[in-house]
């Protein structure tokens, strides 16, 4: 390989880990032509950037843009998916493709900003539900203090309005509360 082109790939990956809020590296062996194939088009339509990378020029791009903690995962042949807004979607999107295809892809580990991730940390973010239903969540758990307090407030009208439906019963019916007694 060219020792400009070798520059060009070393500057790409900088770039990609640079720009990257979590990168998570892969261990492709043994994966079919076919599934590969398919693998990175659902990341591209999930704007997930996956890349065969060597790891040398890995450990350079890693020096040249501060991330020198992926070093650590760079062992054997390496994919990488870069995920560049919503954290979870790469994870997710990787563990849906294991899950579904029983696939050999083996995650080694990430990098979320400079923490190195574990393979097991990935899988837990894997399983954080969608930002719409934690929007969701959000907006269920700001409403309920909302709720407990109209009951609060509302249980003595409520009270009141049992004692007066009560005693029309005792008068329409002709119930005498001291016979009863």
């Amino acid at each position: 390989m060219l020792r400009e082109r070798k520059d060009q790939i070393i500057n790409e990956i900088a770039d990609s880990l640079s720009r990257c809020s979590i990168a998570i590296a892969t261990d492709y062996r043994g994966l079919s032509a076919k599934e590969m194939v398919h693998l990175r088009r659902r990341l591209t339509e999930l704007d997930i950037e996956y890349r065969v990378v060597k790891n040398t020029l890995t450990r350079f791009a890693a020096e040249k843009a501060g991330r020198t903690e992926l070093q650590g995962l760079l062992a054997g042949p390496v994919a990488i998916a870069f995920g560049y807004d919503d954290v979870v979607k790469p994870a997710r999107a990787l563990s849906e493709h294991i899950r579904l295809f029983g696939s050999v892809l083996q995650v080694k580990g990430g990098l979320l900003g400079d923490r190195l991730l574990t393979a097991e940390d990935v899988s837990t973010i894997a399983a954080i539900p969608s930002r719409d239903v934690l929007i969701c969540q959000l907006v269920g758990q700001l409403g309920a203090p909302l709720q407990t307090l109209h009951n609060v407030l509302t249980a003595p009208l409520r009270g009141f309005l049992n004692v007066i439906r009560a005693r029309i019963q005792r008068v329409e019916g002709g119930y005498n509360v001291t016979e009863s007694s």
